[in-house]
């Protein structure tokens, strides 16, 4: 697929066809994606949470308050470990540099996903010690995203976007 076409077809799904499965090579190359994101230094401070078996699902659904993730087969939860960035950078590289590296990393698995025709939806909306303690991550390690993700049951409308002119300023 080309490139452009992964972006124009990125959507949140929230829906999944729970007959198909996810395979772990399939997981492998959305993680292999991940980590060939940009990086502060090269710090790399993502760490990945693949949760897969029901039960787990279940529990981590649960720390979320949204219950349709654990439809999915299979949930990533990336996090982060700010200390190396801080280490290097001080209070800029943990309050930032770790948290865009971490985003850049989740951003080219959604993509990576619509590539092998997967789908997904980035869920920041929820109580980060809840979702740690579900999926066992260590402090100071922090959940950042939960990405559900399988092959999609329906396809999804295109959202509205903003015009660029209005998000956008040329100097």
């Amino acid at each position: 697929m080309e490139f452009s076409e992964v972006i124009s077809k990125r959507r949140s799904v929230r829906h999944f066809n729970t007959r198909l499965v996810v395979t772990d090579q399939d997981v492998t190359v959305l993680l292999e994606a991940a980590v060939a994101a940009p990086s502060a230094g090269n710090i790399q401070p993502w760490r990945f949470f693949v949760v897969r078996t029901p039960e787990a699902r279940e529990r981590l659904a649960g720390a979320l308050s949204q219950r349709w993730a654990a439809a999915a087969p299979v949930v990533i939860v990336v996090a982060v470990d700010p200390r190396p960035c801080a280490a290097r950078y001080k209070d800029r590289g943990e309050q930032l540099y770790a948290i865009q590296d971490t985003a850049a990393a989740v951003e080219n698995i959604l993509l990576a996903a619509v590539d092998r025709g997967l789908a997904s939806c980035w869920i920041g909306a929820f109580d980060e010690r809840a979702v740690a303690d579900a999926v066992g991550i260590p402090s100071p390690i922090s959940p950042i995203a939960v990405l559900p993700v399988g092959y999609p049951a329906e396809a999804a409308g295109r959202p509205a976007r903003r015009p660029l002119a209005e998000v956008t300023t040329w100097l």
